[in-house]
C-alpha cells in the first residue's frame, strides 16, 4: 500500500464532498427561484488493481445531474403574462443578440417596447397570428419565431367584407303582408365603413306569399325620424327566398331559390351577405349573424389560453388571436446543458430539439397566471448538506492520518 495513495484518497474523497456541498449551496440558494430545477452530486468509485496481499486505493469521482423533468409546485398569481407548464415541455426564450434556449421560467412582463421577458431578462419567443397569420411551425427548429409584443397591438378599424347568418329562422304561420312599411319581422345588424365608422343596417322581412320571403335592407342613418320608414333612399339590396316545406326540405331554402344577398356598406366595401342558414319552420323568429370589421379600440389587456394562443383584448370587446406560444422538448431533458439565467441549451446528450404547440405530441398545458416554483427540498439539501460536512471531515482525517505516517516513515532513519 503506498502512503502517498491513501493521500490522494482522502483528497480525492475531500475534492467530491465538496462538489456536493457546491450543489448543495446553489440549491438553496435558489429554493425559491421561479422554474428552476435542482442539482445533485452522484459518486462513482475508481478501483485500482490490487494484488491479493496488497490493496491499493483508488479514488472517487463526481458526476453532477440535474432533476430537470421534475416539476415543482404550482404558485398562482393575478398576473396574465405570469405562465407555467402544466407537464412535458419549455418555453423557448432568447437573449438580446437571438440566441434560442430553454426555460421553464414563465414569468413574464413587458419591457419598455412591449416584449415579454422573464427576470433573467430572456424575450420569449412565439409564432404571430396577426393579419390572419397561419403559424410556420419547424418540428424539428426553432425557425419562423418571434419575440412576443403586447404594445404594439392596437386595433386598427378594418371595414367590413364578410357578413354570415349563423342561424335565422322565419315563422312559417305569419300573416303575409302588402310589403312595406307593413313588415313580418325586422332586425339589425352593425357593420363597418372603410375607416372603421359603425354602420348600422335595418334589414326587413316580408312574407308576400306561402313560404316565399322578400328581405329587405336599409341604411339607418336613412330611416324618418324616430326610426323606420319612409326611408330616405332606396334599399342596399332587395332578395326573394323561398322554401321547401317537403319531408324532404323540412323548411330549408328551396333549391331553386338565391342563398345570399349583395350590397355595398355606405362608405365602406362590398358585400355577399351569405343567408344559406335561413329557415321557414313553425316557430318565432329568430336572427342571429356575424360580420368581420371592426372600430379603432386601444388594449386592454392580453389572455393567454392552455393551447398557447394569446389573446388581445381591446377596449371595444373585440378578441383577437395575436401569438401562439410554442412548446419545445427533446428526448432527454435532465442532459440538457444548464446556461446561466435558469435556461437551458441543447447538448449532444438531450438529442435534437422538437417543437410543437401544447397538448400536442405529448407536450402539457400553459397555465396562465401562474408560476412553477423551484422543485428543491430544503429539508433535503440541509440534510445533504450534513452529510457532506462529516464526509469531508472523515476524508481529512484520513489524509491527516496518512501524512502522519509519512512522517514516521521519514524519520525512520533518524
Amino acid at each position: 500500500m503506498s502512503l502517498y495513495g491513501v493521500m490522494r484518497t482522502g483528497g480525492s474523497g475531500m475534492n467530491a464532498q465538496s462538489n456536493k456541498l457546491a450543489t448543495v449551496a446553489d440549491n438553496i440558494a435558489n429554493v425559491n427561484t421561479t422554474g428552476y430545477k435542482r442539482a445533485s452530486t452522484e459518486f462513482s468509485s475508481l478501483i485500482l488493481r490490487s494484488g491479493s496481499g496488497n490493496y491499493n486505493s483508488g479514488s472517487v469521482e463526481t458526476q453532477v445531474r440535474y432533476a430537470i423533468s421534475d416539476p415543482g409546485t404550482m404558485n398562482y398569481t393575478t398576473s396574465a403574462t405570469d405562465l407555467a407548464i402544466q407537464g412535458n415541455g419549455f418555453f423557448i426564450v432568447s437573449n438580446a443578440a437571438g440566441t434560442p434556449y430553454l426555460t421553464r421560467a414563465g414569468s413574464f412582463v413587458p419591457d419598455g417596447q412591449g416584449n415579454l421577458y422573464n427576470t433573467a431578462g430572456y424575450y420569449l419567443m412565439g409564432y404571430n397570428l396577426q393579419n390572419g397569420a397561419v403559424p410556420d411551425v419547424v418540428a424539428n427548429g426553432l425557425g419562423n419565431l418571434q419575440i412576443v409584443n403586447i404594445a404594439q397591438q392596437t386595433l386598427v378599424g378594418n371595414p367590413t367584407t364578410q357578413a354570415k347568418l349563423d342561424g335565422a329562422n322565419l315563422d312559417a304561420n305569419a300573416a303575409i303582408t302588402a310589403g312595406a312599411p307593413n313588415f313580418t319581422s325586422k332586425t339589425s345588424l352593425v357593420t363597418y365603413d372603410n375607416i372603421g365608422n359603425a354602420v348600422k343596417l335595418d334589414m326587413y322581412m316580408f312574407k308576400t306569399a306561402n313560404n316565399t320571403w322578400d328581405v329587405e335592407i336599409y341604411n339607418s342613418a336613412d330611416a324618418a325620424a324616430g326610426g323606420g320608414f319612409p326611408y330616405a333612399s332606396a334599399p342596399l339590396s332587395t332578395q326573394t327566398f323561398t322554401f321547401d316545406v317537403s319531408a324532404t326540405g323540412k323548411g330549408r331554402l328551396d333549391a331553386a331559390s338565391p342563398n345570399s344577398m349583395a350590397f355595398t356598406i355606405p362608405g365602406g366595401s362590398a358585400v355577399t351577405f351569405d343567408m344559406s342558414n335561413l329557415t321557414q319552420v313553425a316557430d318565432e323568429f329568430q336572427f342571429k349573424a356575424t360580420t368581420n370589421g371592426n372600430a379603432p379600440s386601444g388594449l386592454d389587456r392580453v389572455e393567454v389560453a392552455s393551447d398557447g394562443t394569446m389573446y388581445s383584448i381591446f377596449d371595444d370587446g373585440t378578441r383577437l388571436a395575436t401569438y401562439k406560444i410554442p412548446l419545445a422538448t427533446v428526448p432527454s431533458p435532465d442532459n440538457l446543458s444548464p446556461e446561466a439565467g435558469n435556461v437551458y441549451s441543447v447538448s449532444i446528450n438531450s438529442g435534437n430539439i422538437q417543437v410543437d404547440f401544447a397538448g400536442n405530441s405529448g407536450l402539457g398545458t400553459i397555465k396562465p397566471e401562474a408560476l412553477e416554483a423551484s422543485n428543491v427540498d430544503l429539508a433535503n439539501e440541509l440534510t445533504a448538506m450534513i452529510e457532506s460536512q462529516r464526509g469531508y471531515t472523515a476524508n481529512s482525517k484520513v489524509f491527516q492520518t496518512g501524512a502522519d505516517l509519512l512522517d514516521v516513515l521519514v524519520n525512520l532513519k533518524r
